[in-house]
């Protein structure tokens, strides 16, 4: 006799950024653990990549490109799967760092939040497209999923920027024609970018420091010193520590 067939929950979600409607299933056991043992290991590429498998196992809408969609929409969706899977609740730890009689206060203070509560902020419309001269403008986009793999294997800084802003251009406007960047050779990309000067650069710059981002306020009080806390907690390893 076959042993009995567990029914699986069914959720969706909204992506905040590419406003996709996902329909997803909670992971299972197996593929918990082999998370946990990729987070154990601290291997960044481990984790990285046992993340994306987890989510394309669990996505059951079909015609999904996990790697097409923003960054930011992955790691929202993960929080979710996560939330669904394991339990909403997570308990992390930080450290006191008010200074009392000249010296950090050092207490470990715990904290307990609802990751259904953490939300993605910073969305704008509207400040996508950079003016670099007169006539030639670029229309940018958020960062692809598919990116974090390449960038896991570059260690300089200059080669993960370019490559983050090459990987981000919709398209190149002269005033007549647009040149998307799907259909431009990647040297070329390279080779235009690296043709701006610095303050043409900086324009690009301000978009990728301006991202929206994964974000909670937590309050807390130090035991210890009895010191007032507002932390702003910021990406999506930060909630997992």
């Amino acid at each position: 006799m076959a042993l009995p067939k567990i029914d699986t929950p069914i959720y969706n979600l909204t992506l905040p950024l590419s406003k996709k409607e996902i329909t997803f299933r909670p992971f299972l056991v197996k593929e918990q653990k082999n998370l946990l043992m990729a987070m154990e290991s601290n291997d960044k590429e481990s984790i990285e990549r046992n993340i994306r498998q987890v989510i394309y196992n669990c996505t059951l809408t079909k015609g999904v490109d996990i790697d097409r969609l923003p960054v930011i929409d992955v790691e929202f969706y993960f929080l979710n799967l996560r939330a669904r899977s394991v339990g909403e609740i997570v308990e992390n730890k930080y450290r006191c760092d008010n200074v009392v009689e000249e010296s950090p206060c050092g207490n470990i203070m715990e904290s307990e939040f609802n990751i259904l509560d953490i939300k993605v902020t910073n969305i704008k419309d509207g400040d996508d497209v950079i003016q670099i001269t007169d006539k030639v403008s670029m229309k940018l986009k958020y960062p692809e999923y598919s990116i974090v793999s390449r960038l896991s294997n570059l260690e300089s800084i200059s080669d993960i920027a370019f490559e983050m802003i090459a990987d981000s251009v919709d398209y190149i406007y002269d005033g007549e024609q647009m040149y998307y960047a799907r259909e431009t050779p990647r040297e070329e990309l390279i080779e235009f970018i690296e043709s701006l000067n610095t303050n043409q650069f900086k324009k690009i710059e301000e978009f990728f420091s301006d991202l929206p981002k994964l974000e909670k306020k937590i309050e807390m009080r130090c035991m210890k010193c009895g010191f007032q806390h507002s932390l702003d907690v910021q990406g999506l390893e930060s909630f997992f520590e």
